[in-house]
């Protein structure tokens, strides 16, 4: 059971400390208390953990202070969607909002690999009316011998390039707690000119430990990569670790799974679950073409794949996309063969338009019906 508290009320005012003194009396139940920052206010959440099912609806709504109840008929209990749950699908950040009814493009590199890479990927992002990037700092590979990325070495200049192109959010992976320390203060010393979205990858969907360390900080974001041998539930529950923490700014990322029957692609494209995580749950839904297709071929069509699987995504309903672009993909040090090259992108946002004006007719479509 959640219950919602109208925005006034927090842990100070008499009204929350009513409720508080009820809760405490009820017998098996275990309770945590969540702040949610909206555009203008903050609201408080209150979880009940343990048998609710006795539990009336009307007699917590009589609380003074009470804006709703749900009664959580679903697994995921944070971000999940519930029978009369009217809790939004969407958050903003750093000026930019992530929600299920809009789409935001994340095109950039990889891996950064030098101070010119990241400047020419910024300054085409701009030219082509962009506020958004993806730049790889750590990266986690198969083979130790593999570059593993420039780390905190190259997050100055990464952020300082981002606010000189008025790049607002940048998706940049973690891949241990002391990462986030390293982006926040490197964020400090430049003067805060962008703001990062930190992402776990598919490799650390799993790994509990930095899920909730993620998750107790509020200050970022985060994208949560499906993990590439497990099922969706199991990837749900994982972004359901971020949320119990604390941190309910979550986009939930599809990068395809890891067969062989997805071959000639790297991965098997699970791109049919867009509209399966939004209707389960009250995330945003990330697709990630290059990771899933990982090459450049071309169909009969002269198309490329990872247009293709990019447009039907956004047909069915996207909400964003992380897209490798590199200046030179042939010196590319990480996924060179999959990388965009910077004169396709203003197809690609062309082509990215036209699927996303496609799936606003076919749900003005439905709605009408």
């Amino acid at each position: 059971m959640i219950i919602i508290l109208k925005p006034y009320v927090h842990g100070e005012t008499r009204e929350f400390q009513r409720i508080e003194s009820h809760l405490k009396s009820l017998p098996n139940i275990e309770t945590r208390v969540h702040h949610v920052q909206g555009a203008e206010q903050v609201l408080t959440e209150i979880y009940l953990i343990g048998n609710t099912a006795a539990l009336s609806l009307e007699e917590m709504k009589s609380f003074p202070g009470v804006e709703t109840v749900v009664r959580v008929s679903e697994e995921y209990r944070v971000l999940g969607r519930h029978k009369n749950d009217t809790r939004p699908n969407h958050f903003s950040y750093n000026g930019v909002e992530f929600s299920q009814d809009n789409l935001n493009v994340f095109a950039g590199l990889c891996a950064v690999d030098s101070p010119e890479s990241v400047e020419a990927m910024m300054k085409a992002l701009k030219e082509n009316g962009q506020n958004c990037t993806r730049m790889g700092a750590y990266k986690p590979r198969t083979s130790p011998y593999s570059f593993q990325g420039h780390g905190k070495n190259c997050l100055p200049y990464v952020f300082e390039l981002a606010g000189k192109y008025e790049i607002k959010v940048i998706a940049m992976e973690v891949t241990h707690e002391s990462h986030v320390e390293e982006i926040r203060q490197a964020l400090d010393e430049t003067g805060k000119p962008t703001g990062v979205m930190l992402q776990i990858g598919t490799r650390n969907t799993q790994n509990f430990e930095l899920l909730k360390s993620v998750g107790r900080q509020q200050e970022f974001p985060v994208l949560l990569k499906r993990g590439f041998g497990i099922t969706l539930d199991e990837s749900l529950h994982a972004a359901e670790y971020l949320a119990s923490e604390g941190n309910q700014k979550v986009v939930f990322g599809l990068r395809g799974m890891k067969t062989n029957i997805g071959d000639p692609h790297r991965n098997m494209v699970d791109f049919a679950h867009v509209p399966v995580v939004k209707r389960l749950t009250r995330m945003p839904v990330c697709i990630d073409p290059s990771h899933s297709v990982g090459s450049r071929f071309r169909s009969s069509d002269n198309i490329l794949d990872v247009m293709h699987v990019t447009a039907q995504a956004v047909v069915a309903g996207a909400n964003m996309i992380l897209v490798d672009f590199h200046p030179n993909p042939k010196v590319a040090l990480v996924d060179g063969p999959q990388a965009l090259r910077l004169e396709e992108l203003p197809l690609f946002l062309e082509d990215v338009a036209i699927c996303r004006a496609a799936y606003e007719k076919r749900r003005a479509l439905y709605q009408n019906n």
